[in-house]
């Protein structure tokens, strides 16, 4: 799976691609398909703590823009990672990028297991959760909205060098703690998150057994 993701993030066109763990088991299995890796402490509570300490330890210039790809995204396009880089390169104002796609599923709605995410008219993110936003109120005599019922974040972030240092300098929040959502830290210190709508389907992100079973047979049909 981790190859998987690797070689997108390479396919992208980024400058320099590295996998960031606490694992050896992670280290061993990507030295073998040659992947640079770098060894971060197991006391992270997020993963963009995790990457703000290998930023630093690579030396990226304050202007870098970095781009967390999750290593449970083994579906993810290169355009997709490329374009979360390039929408922080766009948008000056924004501390951190990210993704979305439309839901239009109940199903997938309701699943704390997807994120959802509202934003303002420009994109900028107003709030995300594992519950359903925006919740419709329905009166009586109103039928439930039909096509699409809110936005899945896609966990993929583009951040600069500079602003990783400030992430982590502040301590994590009650939000971000209640939800388990990183991003939440940024919106509860004032910062501003971008969110634009995927240039190409996402795929699906393996947070399950049942997640990764389906990834795998998608990858033994292609």
């Amino acid at each position: 799976m981790i190859q998987h993701v690797y070689e997108h993030a390479v396919d992208s066109g980024a400058n320099e691609v590295v996998i960031a763990t606490d694992d050896e088991r992670v280290r061993s299995a990507a030295q073998a398909f040659g992947a640079t890796v770098c060894m971060t402490s197991a006391e992270h509570a997020s993963g963009t703590d995790r990457l703000a300490e290998a930023a630093a330890m690579m030396r990226w210039a304050d202007n870098d823009i970095v781009v967390n790809l999750q290593g449970d995204e083994p579906l993810m396009p290169a355009a997709n990672i490329r374009q979360a880089a390039e929408n922080l390169h766009a948008y000056n104002r924004a501390s951190i990028a990210t993704l979305s796609v439309p839901i239009t599923s109940q199903q997938e709605f309701i699943n704390p297991n997807a994120v959802k995410v509202v934003f303002d008219h420009q994109g900028y993110a107003l709030y995300f959760s594992r519950a359903p936003i925006p919740c419709e109120r329905l009166d009586n005599d109103k039928a439930p909205t039909k096509g699409i019922l809110g936005f899945r974040h896609i966990g993929i972030y583009a951040y600069r060098a500079a602003y990783l240092k400030k992430f982590t300098a502040r301590p994590a929040c009650r939000l971000e703690q209640i939800e388990r959502l990183e991003q939440l830290r940024a919106l509860w210190y004032g910062e501003d998150i971008h969110v634009a709508e995927c240039a190409a389907p996402p795929g699906i992100g393996v947070d399950t057994q049942a997640d990764l079973a389906a990834v795998e047979k998608l990858i033994t049909a292609s």
